[in-house]
């Protein structure tokens, strides 16, 4: 049996104007959730996010919010 995530519900916003295209957030996502896109953070799969907050805890530009724990 394998697991799958509820599509659409996963509580993580970007703001990808104040992204500096570090790719700190992308060290630390355990799902492959982000990628940098011509220098700004985007979505690869926003359905594999499974709300750890570990991007936005390593954002030093607050380019990411997510509510921990509530998809």
């Amino acid at each position: 049996m394998s697991l799958s995530y509820i599509k659409g519900v996963a509580n993580i916003k970007l703001y990808p104007d104040k992204c500096s295209g570090c790719g700190g957030c992308i060290e630390v996502c355990p799902h492959n959730v982000l990628i940098i896109e011509d220098h700004k953070v985007a979505f690869l799969d926003q359905d594999n996010c499974i709300e750890c907050g570990g991007c936005m805890k390593n954002c030093p530009f607050d380019a990411i919010v997510v509510k921990t724990g509530v998809g």
